[in-house]
Order: C-alpha cells, then sequence, then structure tokens
C-alpha cells in the first residue's frame, strides 16, 4: 500500500503561498463555526521519524485562536500514564465540545515498535490493540467528534537526509537518537506495521489519510485542504441533525430483578463474626494487591436509600487510606458535559496497586438519563457497547472489576424515605428528586433489568445484592470481593 504512494509530488511556492492564504483563511472562520456548534475535532498525525509532525502542528495553529485548541504530545511510558490502559491518556486529553486537540503521534503509537529488537506484540494482544482503538474511535464519533488521521509517509532517502541535517546541526542534534537511525536503516522491515496499522484502524467514522511529506509545502495545502472539507460536511450535517424522539420497545430485561429475593437476611451474631473475619482478610489482600500492582475497580451502583454509602464505609474501613479512593458521582459538570460522558470516569482511574470505588457510576448513561430522557434515544442505546468496551480495555490491563447492584424492594425503600424525613441528621439524604424517581419505579426496574442483561460480561460480571438488610448486603460485598481477590492473586 504505502509503497504505491508516489512521493515524488511538489508544488511551486508561488502556489503554495497562494493556497495556504486562502485554506488559512477557511480554516479561521471554520474553528470558530465549531466553537459556536460545540463540535470536538480530534487530528493526529502519525508517521516516520522527520516526516514534519512538528512543522505541520505549527502551520495548522497559526491561523488559530489560541483560546479554543490544545496540542498533545503524550509520553506514554511516564509513569503516569504507564501503569493505566493504554487509551487512559490519551481519553484524558479528548477535547471538550467546540475545541479542536491536535496529537503529535497517538493512541496507535504502541502497536509500532521504537526498536525491532524488542518483543513485537503478539497476534492477540494486537487484536486487543485494534479492538481498543476502533471501540475508542467509535466512541468519540458516536458522540459528534470529527476524527481525522494524517500519516506523513516519506522516502527512505527523504529520511536520511533530514537525519544528517538535524545531526550536523548542534541545536537540533539531540532530536535524532539511535531508534532514529535504526528506522532509516530498517526503513523495509518498518513498512508493514505501518501499513497494517492504517488497514485495521481505517473505519468511515476516523479515516486515515496518507500524506506525501517529502515536501512539506505539498503536505501542508493536502492536509488543509482534507481538513476544511471534513469541518464543512460536519458543519452542515450539524445544522440538519435532529434528535430523535421515537419510542422504542424494551430491550427485554424487565424481569431480571424479580429473580431476586431482596429480603434475605443474617443474625447480629453471625453479622459480627463475618464482617470482622473479613475486614482482617482484606486488610491483608490491600498488601498483596500493592506489591503485585495489580489495580481494582469497584463501581456501586442501586436504589435510592439501598445503604452504598454504608457498604462502602464497611469494605474500606480496613483498608490504608493511600491505596483507595472513593469517588461519588452526581450529576456532571459544565467540564464534564462538554466532554465524552465517560471522560470524567477515565479521570478516575486508579494506577496500579491502587483501588477506586465508584458511588454510582457511568452506567447512570442507561439508568437516570435514559428515563429522565436527559440524553437522546440512540445514545443511551449505544452507551451498552461503549461501556462493555471500557470495562473490557480496564480488563484487558489487568484490572479486578466489581459490579454491585443494591436491590431492595418499594416498601424498603419507602420506610427508609420515611426514616430519613424524621431524623434531622440525616434529613440532607432524602430530596424531592429522590421522591420524584420513586414515582418512575416501573421505568427504572426496566432500565434496570436491561442494563443487567446488556452489560454482565465475562470479564466484568454484575453482583446483584439483596439489601433490605444492611448487614445481610455489607457481608455480601466484603466477602465477594475477598474471594475474587484471592483467586486473581
Amino acid at each position: 500500500m504505502l509503497e504505491k504512494v508516489d512521493l515524488s509530488v511538489r508544488i511551486e511556492k508561488k502556489e503554495y503561498k497562494a493556497q495556504t492564504e486562502v485554506l488559512a483563511e477557511k480554516w479561521q472562520s471554520l474553528q470558530l463555526k465549531i466553537k459556536d456548534l460545540k463540535i470536538p475535532v480530534l487530528i493526529v498525525l502519525e508517521g516516520w521519524s522527520a516526516s514534519g509532525k512538528g512543522t505541520l502542528i505549527s502551520k495548522l495553529v497559526n491561523p488559530l485562536d489560541p483560546r479554543y485548541y490544545n496540542v498533545y504530545t503524550i509520553n506514554r511510558a511516564a509513569e503516569e500514564n504507564a501503569m493505566r490502559p493504554h487509551l487512559y491518556p490519551f481519553f484524558r486529553s479528548t477535547p471538550e465540545k467546540g475545541r479542536i486537540a491536535i496529537f503529535d503521534k497517538s493512541w496507535h503509537r504502541g502497536l509500532i515498535p521504537e526498536h525491532l529488537e524488542k518483543r513485537p506484540l503478539t497476534k492477540l494482544e494486537k487484536a486487543s490493540y485494534y479492538e481498543d482503538i476502533n471501540d475508542f474511535e467509535e466512541q468519540l464519533a458516536n458522540d459528534g467528534a470529527v476524527i481525522a488521521k494524517f500519516f506523513l509517509h516519506m522516502s527512505k532517502k527523504e529520511q536520511k537526509g533530514r537525519f544528517a541535517a538535524l545531526s550536523s546541526n548542534p541545536v537540533t542534534a539531540w532530536r535524532v537518537d539511535e531508534g532514529d537511525k535504526s528506522q532509516n536503516k530498517n526503513y523495509e522491515k518498518y513498512l508493514p506495521f505501518f501499513e497494517e496499522m492504517i488497514e485495521r484502524t481505517n473505519t468511515g467514522r476516523a479515516p486515515w489519510f496518507v500524506v506525501e511529506a517529502d515536501d512539506s509545502g505539498f503536505a501542508a495545502v493536502k492536509i488543509y485542504k482534507i481538513l476544511t472539507e471534513l469541518m464543512e460536511e460536519r458543519i452542515a450535517e450539524r445544522a440538519g441533525r435532529r434528535l430523535s424522539g421515537e419510542a422504542r420497545l424494551p430491550l427485554g430485561g424487565e424481569s431480571i430483578l424479580k429473580s431476586f429475593d431482596a429480603k434475605k437476611n443474617i443474625t447480629d451474631e453471625n453479622y459480627k463474626r463475618r464482617i470482622a473475619a473479613a475486614q482482617a482478610k482484606m486488610t491483608e489482600l490491600c498488601y498483596k494487591l500493592y506489591a503485585k500492582r495489580r489495580s481494582v475497580v469497584i463501581a456501586y451502583e442501586g436504589w435510592d436509600a439501598a445503604g452504598k454509602g454504608g457498604n462502602i464505609k464497611r469494605l474500606t474501613q480496613p483498608m490504608d487510606p493511600r491505596a483507595y479512593e472513593v469517588v461519588p458521582v452526581a450529576a456532571p459538570s459544565k467540564e464534564e458535559l462538554d466532554h465524552h460522558y465517560l471522560w470524567r470516569f477515565w479521570n478516575k482511574y486508579p494506577k496500579d496497586g491502587h483501588i477506586a470505588i465508584f458511588d454510582r457510576t457511568w452506567y447512570g448513561r442507561v439508568l437516570v438519563e435514559r428515563v429522565e430522557r436527559y440524553c437522546a434515544d440512540d445514545e443511551w442505546r449505544r452507551a451498552y457497547k461503549e461501556i462493555n468496551d471500557m470495562e473490557r480495555q480496564f480488563y484487558n490491563h489487568g484490572t479486578i472489576l466489581f459490579k454491585f447492584w443494591l436491590q431492595i424492594d418499594k416498601d424498603e425503600q419507602l420506610a427508609r424515605f420515611n426514616a430519613r424525613q424524621g431524623n434531622p441528621l440525616k434529613q440532607y439524604k432524602i430530596t424531592e428528586e429522590d421522591w420524584r424517581n420513586r414515582e418512575k419505579w416501573d421505568l427504572y426496574e426496566q432500565a434496570i433489568g436491561d442494563m443487567l442483561l446488556m452489560t454482565d460480561t465475562e470479564y466484568a460480571p454484575w453482583t446483584v445484592v439483596e439489601s433490605n438488610s444492611k448487614k445481610f448486603a455489607r457481608v455480601k460485598v466484603v466477602e465477594h470481593v475477598i474471594s475474587v481477590l484471592e483467586k486473581e492473586l
């Protein structure tokens, strides 16, 4: 594929100047429209070493208002990033709606060996990597992002000449290292890596554009043209976009919760004995987690007043407070609304050896946002796959996942609501929104059932916790966490 690209193409300086003046002005105008229409834009520049990524980024941003774009050069090997899934730093850098993010190298970089001497990825590792990348890009595109990926292709001769020019200048000599020299020496061996990367991650919503980069002027004009065409197309598309309000049939999970008896109980004596033994074991396992550098994500969902707070407290009491973080999830902030809905959860992903406990989670997309119509029908429907994809990425990194649904029946919820209202110390826990949600019990029950049906996977299974008895629920959760951790460690 790349071998057939004509790298001899050139553009005359006069023609280059005339075209870039027009295109830069158009690009500047389009940035303001992107901002007003709140379209997130991701621009990726990948390619051979010394192919001119830095120069082209400078030309791209020069006409733009610097308040509304960011440029990222992400070091995947940095400790902050190396101890998390490979998409972690990139998901954190996704742009707010209306902003442009330009990536000097990208999430595809892990597919390209920096040195041929290093162990190449196995077929299974590659397949997983490609799947993660395509899922990541699909999620962003489905959320309205424009993704443009440019591969800067150059000849072996041109690359060698640029390395020589850089090396001969004391100011730029540091930019050429042994890995760069090895890439030029083994040019023909690197070609298949680049070709496979392009072929396996080239999709309709996140296409690759191969840019002939031997002539930097030609490359700049080509990128400008492609970007302005893509932006004009998306702006026209957005102008005619309408959210679908049509009703859809249920997914079929309405009967799932009915199979669980929320009234399971435990004696006080049995509770004290089992919770004490479990908490002692939990302390030991947390140290092992840290020693083995395994991260843990624990997701709590449940009915209002189901006892999530008390459950989390009993789980964390024996843990070293330096090793975990409890993340309470409320309505998203303005900054969070300006990102993909999964962005705020990626921001709280624990580093290896640590634990993140979410009090309510990303499942709000298919629960409250679905029932209260905070998102469009097609948005919550595609969220099942997006969530499964994200959790699979956690799992592939080696993270141990727990997902708990705390189940209480309708009568028990009413009793707890009334008890909260009658207790001055707990009145803050009951709000008008809680009562309003209760009126939609049947709709929420349908949404919960569909959630359990669509997102109970082998790598991230749900555990339904019968929670009419808070003590029974606490023991069940802590003992289940211990059981899984012992197997994993």
